[in-house]
């Protein structure tokens, strides 16, 4: 009987072990995140639900995949593909890779959508205005009026063939400041699945996709920011999975000069920056990118006109603030927004 019950208790610890051995993975996973300065801010990548050794080379790996885009994307480096696109404006056509072309062909769609208001050619309105930077100013309506003359997407020549740009005037520059970092938060979060990664937040500079849920049926809720806060304080939340969440707002970069507060957006029309009631725009859809060029377009068009473009297109949804702190939603988000500063009044 002995002998028995022996043979069972090692075949009972054989079979433990065993079990241990094939599912030890489940036994160590936790949520793992890493910090990351690309593209003119600070993103943070977290993974959920994942081993230690594997969370190491694909949080590397979403690293490369920032510092890739940002040094064929940049303006202010100098071998980007944007750099030499603009030292060769007016002269030739540029050569550059398969991604960044594909980001200038979604910026241009954007343009035509919006009649202009979306516009990657305002770079040299937006160098003499210098927010966000130690140069900041209000530059003169001359200064201005001689720059808007090179503001056109019109101006940029596509070769489809050979997968090259040409700007058509001299001193034409283009900035895909607007856009590149949802194009970023696509190719990652097209990484993560690929590594079969299927919860994780992706947060470039307030650009956040959420990939998955946080428990089994349990979506993550994700902030909308107060556009009267610099302080990073929310109205609210908003329950999302497999979303894009990009916010275009004027608390974002800003001039103060004589009690005028001038932001970042500028309107490729005027030279100046975008006037209406609007404080921000949220932009809830299915890709980073089309978040990115969304939000600054709808700010761009107003709460009326930005309000029907959105509604128009698929599986896209938007949050629209004013000024004086009222907050509207697309119909499919009604009852979605939970808001809860009593300031703002949500009026649908």
């Amino acid at each position: 009987m002995n002998k028995k019950k022996s043979t069972f208790l090692i075949i009972a610890l054989i079979a433990i072990c065993f079990f241990i051995y094939i599912f030890r993975g489940n036994f160590n996973k936790g949520d793992y995140s890493q910090t990351y300065y690309d593209l003119n801010t600070v993103s943070e990548i977290t993974l959920h639900n994942v081993k230690e050794s594997d969370s190491e080379k694909i949080l590397k790996e979403c690293g490369d995949i920032l510092l890739n885009i940002d040094n064929t994307m940049s303006k202010t480096r100098n071998n980007s593909d944007v750099s030499k696109i603009n030292e060769n404006a007016g002269e030739e056509y540029v050569k550059i890779s398969n991604d960044t072309f594909e980001v200038i062909k979604k910026a241009i769609s954007f343009s035509d959508i919006s009649n202009g208001v979306f516009d990657i050619s305002i770079g040299p309105v937006v160098d003499l205005w210098g927010i966000g930077t130690d140069n900041a100013r209000v530059p003169n309506k001359d200064e201005i009026t001689e720059k808007l003359s090179l503001v056109n997407y019109k101006d940029i020549s596509i070769n489809e063939k050979t997968k090259s740009i040409k700007l058509n005037k001299k001193g034409m520059e283009i900035d895909l400041g607007g856009i590149a970092k949802g194009y970023a938060a696509d190719k990652i979060v097209e990484y993560l699945k690929s590594q079969n990664i299927d919860s994780a937040i992706i947060n470039l500079g307030g650009n956040v996709f959420i990939l998955g849920e946080k428990a089994k049926d349990i979506p993550f809720k994700v902030g909308i920011q107060d556009p009267t806060s610099e302080g990073g304080t929310s109205i609210g939340n908003i329950a999302v999975s497999n979303k894009s969440v990009v916010t275009s707002g004027i608390y974002e970069r800003y001039l103060e000069k004589d009690g005028t507060i001038y932001h970042h957006m500028i309107d490729p029309s005027t030279g100046y920056p975008f006037e209406n009631n609007l404080s921000s725009v949220t932009i809830i859809s299915s890709s980073s990118i089309v978040g990115d060029g969304l939000s600054t377009t709808t700010f761009g068009l107003g709460l009326e006109k930005g309000m029907e473009l959105i509604e128009s297109l698929n599986n896209t949804d938007a949050i629209f603030i004013t000024k004086d702190k009222k907050v509207y939603t697309t119909s499919n988000l009604k009852g979605k927004l939970n808001l809860k500063n009593e300031s703002f009044k949500l009026m649908n």
